[in-house]
């Protein structure tokens, strides 16, 4: 999956590829290697408009659903993980 553009990957587009593109994340193994929660908070830290959608893509880019469907089933679980490490939107 490492030659594969994120930009190709479901959820992930043009303008989110170059968003993880300046916090160092190029291919699927490294946004795997960091995960959802740990990639939105250093794109949040880089660029402080990144919203919420982002998280949802990021999680359904790496488990293969569609954002919304994160959004239903695991919206409360990220978003706990993002209190317990400090960061409150």
């Amino acid at each position: 999956m490492a030659s594969k553009r994120l930009s190709s990957v479901r959820n992930l587009g043009p303008k989110s590829e170059s968003m993880l593109a300046t916090i160092g994340i190029h291919t699927m193994e490294e946004l795997a290697a960091r995960g959802a929660v740990d990639t939105f908070i250093a794109l949040k830290k880089t660029n402080k408009t990144t919203s919420l959608n982002m998280l949802w893509a990021l999680e359904g880019a790496l488990s293969g659903r569609h954002w919304q469907e994160v959004v239903r089933d695991d919206r409360l679980r990220l978003l706990t993980e993002l209190d317990a490490r400090g960061v409150h939107l």
